[in-house]
């Protein structure tokens, strides 16, 4: 009886760790990606597809040297092209909108294998306009709204829309020079923010893009209708001026608009905490104490940022899942 008691615990021992171990008669399907940055965000994404049949490895490009980027990625050191079992998974940078315009936009645009972000960059979904209340209240542990978030980026993506549309036509027609990225970074920035009046920002972003487009306009006369035909064409592709600061560049939204917007948002809350714990605390060691606990508590913005998942009912994410959903029907056809 005891010896028979032992057996079945040693079988119980062997499945349970059976169970623990990587499930290798599955299928492996390779992900590169351009960085360290990146392994999270694809990770998350890929994972929810994993089945008792294949599974998605995120990876960098090279197992030979520390190469990385959107080019390396998608040729990977291996000597092999990219497949049903070894994709790319990229920033879409300019280069979706730039349909085809260049050997990399053709590829990224072209290829199920290669998956990309749609928006511009996965910092553009870090700071997802409606989870950017929620980024305060991790960074602060204060639930108090101050500011409309999905309102503020509407408005200023209404404001920096028909510039971004000039950009964008310039870097189709290659003439970088006169209308650059950079130039137009320079223009939608944020200038420093009042917690009460958000608006008054906005309002100096209004009269830097229109000093912009009149100077623009006055270049080139007769742009008007490519640029309605870009227009045309780039709300096809889902870009709006309700949602243009999706598709701007990701570095520059995170450091000179966002930022510049949670920054003081986080002071004033970090404040008011503050001084409700001066207000509560009966005498000066509880509220010596309660304040260091708070304060332990505490991330940076930028810590919550960069672990932000709360983008995922985002119209350009659905795009990337329903372009997981086409490379898997060609996997399960037997590719």
């Amino acid at each position: 009886m005891a010896k028979k008691l032992v057996e079945n615990i040693n079988s119980l021992y062997v499945a349970a760790a059976n169970s623990l171990r990587p499930k290798t008669a599955r299928k492996r399907i390779v992900a590169y990606v351009e960085s360290y940055e990146d392994v999270s965000f694809w990770s998350h994404l890929l994972s929810q597809y994993n089945t008792d049949k294949y599974y998605f490895q995120v990876m960098l490009p090279s197992n030979t040297s520390l190469a990385k980027g959107k080019k390396v990625a998608m040729m990977n050191d291996l000597g092999q092209g990219l497949g049903c079992h070894m994709i790319a998974c990229v920033d879409s940078d300019y280069d979706y909108l730039l349909q085809g315009k260049t050997g990399t936009s053709r590829h990224i645009i072209r290829s199920p294998y290669v998956l990309h972000t749609y928006a511009y960059a996965i910092e553009n979904y870090q700071c997802y306009a409606e989870s950017l209340h929620g980024v305060c209240v991790q960074s602060t542990l204060n639930d108090k709204p101050l500011i409309d978030f999905p309102a503020f980026f509407r408005l200023y993506s209404q404001i920096i829309y028909p510039l971004f549309v000039w950009n964008i036509w310039f870097y189709r027609r290659r003439e970088l020079s006169v209308f650059s990225m950079q130039d137009f970074c320079r223009v939608v920035r944020l200038d420093p923010v009042s917690v009460p009046h958000p608006e008054e920002v906005l309002e100096l972003l209004r009269v830097r893009v229109q000093k912009k487009l009149a100077w623009l306009t006055r270049r080139y006369p007769d742009a008007s209708t490519e640029l309605e035909a870009m227009n045309s064409e780039l709300e096809k592709l889902g870009v709006t001026p309700d949602n243009t600061y999706l598709y701007i560049q990701g570095h520059h939204l995170k450091e000179n608009v966002v930022l510049k917007l949670l920054s003081p948002v986080c002071v004033r809350l970090r404040r008011e905490r503050e001084a409700e714990i001066k207000y509560l605390a009966c005498h000066d060691q509880q509220y010596r104490n309660e304040l260091t606990a708070y304060h332990r508590s505490l991330q940076t913005i930028e810590a919550v940022l960069r672990k932000n998942t709360d983008y995922e009912d985002a119209p350009t994410y659905r795009h990337i899942q329903q372009d997981v959903e086409h490379l898997l029907e060609i996997l399960t056809k037997g590719c």
